[in-house]
């Protein structure tokens, strides 16, 4: 049986709020994208919410409004998507990488607090596979000026000790990408409590434009636009931001069901050399992603018998440091557990309505390899090699 990573639960009243759109005067930013940017301000808890084309560009968009670039330093862990380097990259700034937790594979506040330089502008944490940093602690190694920019593109519904992404921090960007919890095929948004960001932030996700098209023929009379300050294009069109309002009324429902998956998957994986990571007590964890950690360079020798099987999995995430790119940018940190990880690792299916039948094909391969592992088989670490 051929088991997809991700299948999508957008069905065809999807399609009637996109027909809704469609006939209306605005199929770009429009009162769509205003809704759903207020019901994000309802859900997380906070003041103001900007919806942009991606995640990256509305880190880019939040960077720029807070002025960072060249000849400053923004501290990101090494386990992550490439994209959380990237954006410090693309405004000119230099990304400072640091090791994270072994048991979390979240950022290593230590480890900031000692990568602070008179440089460091801001820290992006990021909530991988789902599960909060602890904010409030990283904001105590944190000198004040130094901005927490919080990566929280797998992590919508997560939540520590009763706090969301974006209640601590300065910032908290999110991602609608096609295989998210909450999607609209590209997307994203940011979240703050900073009056002064959410300010520049309407100009920075437009080019630096004084108005945006709404604002422009408000009253029915065209005004003037300037360029106050340096902006990307990052705004969400309707058409897409339909899609979402539903979802975000949803999402707790479909975490029952992914919190569900995952403890079927760790319970009968349990006593096998894989592992994963572990969700820290008060976090209640998105479950974004289903990683595990192959032991003994046998991670490719796995995701081939996955792949064999039409079973579809993939990898979450090599070290950034160790991408090619970086490798020739950067002088190389010191980050074994970020290192260790990448090579051993890869995520599993997990989506709300993966059903059990399902499941149990990934679970049949995957047990079939820890028992050749553990008879240490010659022709798997053949092909390990």
């Amino acid at each position: 049986m051929a088991v997809p990573f991700y299948r999508h639960s957008l069905t065809a009243e999807a399609a009637a709020r996109i027909a809704e759109v469609l006939a209306s005067p605005f199929l770009t930013t429009g009162p769509h994208c205003a809704r759903v940017e207020e019901k994000l301000c309802g859900f997380f808890g906070v003041n103001h919410a900007k919806m942009t084309s991606s995640w990256t560009q509305g880190a880019v968009a939040t960077l720029l409004a807070y002025g960072i670039g060249p000849d400053d330093e923004v501290i990101v862990p090494a386990m992550t998507f490439a994209a959380t380097a990237n954006v410090v990259r693309l405004v000119g700034a230099t990304p400072v990488f640091v090791d994270v937790d072994p048991s979390t594979l979240l950022i290593n506040r230590g480890l900031v607090a000692a990568a602070l330089t008179p440089r460091t502008r801001a820290v992006i944490p990021v909530h991988l596979y789902g599960q909060m940093v602890d904010v409030p602690a990283l904001r105590k190694v944190l000198p004040p000026s130094v901005r927490i920019i919080e990566d929280a593109a797998h992590c919508f519904e997560g939540s520590l000790f009763g706090r969301r992404p974006g209640q601590d921090g300065d910032a908290a960007i999110f991602s609608f990408y096609a295989t998210k919890n909450v999607t609209c095929g590209e997307g994203g948004a940011v979240i703050t409590n900073d009056p002064d960001l959410a300010k520049l932030l309407t100009q920075t996700v437009l080019h630096g434009m004084s108005a945006g098209a709404a604002q422009r023929f408000q009253g029915g009379t065209y005004k003037h636009w300037d360029i106050d300050r340096l902006g990307t294009k990052a705004n969400l069109p309707d058409l897409l931001a339909v899609l979402l309002e539903p979802q975000i009324s949803t999402v707790e429902e479909r975490l029952v069901k992914r919190e569900a998956l995952s403890l079927r998957y760790e319970n009968a994986l349990a006593g096998t050399p894989f592992t994963w990571p572990t969700i820290a007590q008060g976090a209640v964890s998105a479950r974004h992603l289903f990683p595990i950690h192959v032991p003994g360079n046998r991670r490719d020798a796995v995701l081939y018998a996955l792949g064999q099987a039409g079973i579809g999995a993939t990898v979450n995430y090599r070290s950034v440091p160790s991408l090619t790119y970086y490798r020739s940018t950067v002088e190389a940190p010191v980050v074994p557990v970020s290192q260790a990880w990448g090579e051993g690792t890869l995520s599993l299916p997990l989506f709300p309505d993966l059903r059990e039948d399902e499941q149990d094909e990934v679970l049949a391969v995957l047990l079939a390899q820890a028992e050749a592992m553990r008879g240490t088989r010659p022709e798997l670490s053949t092909a390990a090699s």
